[in-house]
């Protein structure tokens, strides 16, 4: 337009995530990557010729005033301005490939630091109100060149002007770190999903087998504490949580004879078992991730994608199996890996979970018993001799998730740590928040 006028630029698009989400640019050569800018425009000009394709680049470039396109281009102030641009889209072209050598990726684990600090400017007075502009992941296309940029002595009425070049496209992989107050941690088929089912009185559909990586992906469940401290739906004397082909097979002959329509659900279950209805007080998330092996913080196994999902619990705790020949190195190579993979996570461990308890003197004999109390023994001895924890001692609870024994002590220590991580993180957000308004 006349008097100097250009064009308004876009108004941004701001895509809002949680904290705790990793953001990676998909590679060239992934088949979910969709094509940038310049792959766009080539696919455009497939199939033309020489000739052709020099005419659509014009097109796609260039804008002339009406009925000057034929005179602009047999000038030399448009050919030297032409040769500029070539050259300057060149440099462009590099650029997005060395960009694309090496993706960025961004793990947004935590606010940046300069937010906090940085108040909008347009904030009214004494309200501490903060401006993120988050992580630009992606730039808008380049303005154009209107007519008087390319003014000069010999061309002092330039009678064409260039385009805008269409924004970066990019392809993100969103992934979100698992959430929970809780974090299961546990070497392969140490009776996390059992134990996971059964805190959560079975609403948590986990699965559960005979062998090693049952669980694939995280699985996060509820648990409910009633008033008096109880697990709601947990303390059922001999429950018993079959393998899932189990319980599938079950459920698939129950179908077939109709017998669903006329059972009673869960909650009428317990409720008839307890003769009262239990008043939930408080309740938290409990995270059982896949299996932990040996080097994973090396990308062994399901190594990072394992890992990742346990940053943002905010407190752990480790399974073992307390029927193995020694537990004790179990829990060792847990301590490592963790560590291995981030340093000082493993301070974040607040209890050991020595499960399967009920493999040991099932018969009653009483000299198993007595190497059971041996073992468990040892396991607590090198729970204070070896695992330091910052001088605070981890506790040590012997457990049967399959039966449910034991659980009322877990939850009530599991209660405890989610209470103070939830105090502390309720301090420290209100540090933010000035104790007195501040004066002009």
């Amino acid at each position: 337009m006349g008097t100097w006028q250009h064009g308004r630029a876009g108004a941004p698009v701001i895509l809002r995530v949680p904290l705790g989400t990793v953001v990676r640019e998909l590679p060239r050569g992934d088949l979910r990557r969709s094509q940038d800018e310049w792959e766009a425009e080539e696919e455009a000009c497939a199939g033309l010729d020489k000739e052709e394709r020099r005419q659509r680049w014009r097109e796609r470039r260039w804008v002339h005033y009406p009925t000057y396109e034929e005179d602009n281009t047999a000038r030399s102030a448009f050919k030297q301005a032409e040769w500029n641009l070539w050259r300057a889209e060149r440099e462009m072209r590099v650029a997005r490939r060395q960009r694309d050598a090496a993706p960025p990726a961004l793990d947004l684990d935590r606010m940046p630091p300069e937010a906090s600090a940085s108040r909008a400017p347009d904030a009214p007075l004494g309200l501490p109100r903060v401006r993120q502009f988050g992580t630009l992941v992606a730039s808008g296309g380049a303005a154009g060149y209107g007519n008087p940029h390319f003014q000069s002595t010999t061309n002092p009425s330039p009678k064409f002007a260039t385009r805008g070049y269409e924004g970066e496209r990019v392809t993100l992989e969103l992934e979100l770190k698992l959430l929970a107050d809780i974090g299961l941690v546990g070497a392969p088929n140490a009776g996390k999903s059992t134990l996971l089912r059964a805190l959560t009185a079975g609403r948590a559909r986990s699965a559960v087998a005979g062998y090693a990586f049952t669980t694939l992906n995280p699985v996060v469940g509820v648990v409910r504490v009633a008033e008096d401290g109880s697990l709601i739906g947990g303390d059922v004397d001999g429950a018993l949580y079959d393998e899932t082909a189990v319980e599938e097979g079950r459920e698939r002959e129950l179908m077939a004879s109709g017998a669903y329509a006329d059972m009673p659900t869960r909650n009428q279950i317990l409720h008839a078992q307890d003769g009262y209805e239990q008043v939930e007080s408080f309740r938290f998330t409990i995270a059982d991730n896949p299996g932990l092996i040996e080097d994973a913080s090396d990308n062994v196994g399901l190594g990072h994608s394992f890992l990742r999902s346990m940053e943002r619990s905010h407190a752990l705790v480790y399974v073992v199996d307390l029927s193995g020949p020694a537990p004790w190195d179990e829990l060792r190579m847990l301590q490592e890996e963790l560590e291995k993979y981030k340093c000082r996570m493993s301070k974040r461990a607040r209890m050991v979970i020595a499960n399967k308890a009920d493999l040991l003197a099932s018969d009653g004999d009483p000299e198993g018993v007595r190497l059971a109390h041996a073992k468990l023994a040892r396991l607590e001895e090198f729970v204070r001799e070896e695992v330091d924890q910052d001088g605070r001692a981890l506790d040590v609870v012997p457990t049967s998730g399959k039966y449910c024994q034991n659980l009322r002590s877990v939850v009530r220590k599991l209660r405890t740590y989610v209470e103070e991580a939830r105090s502390t993180a309720s301090l420290t957000s209100s540090r933010h928040i000035p104790s007195r308004i501040p004066q002009p």
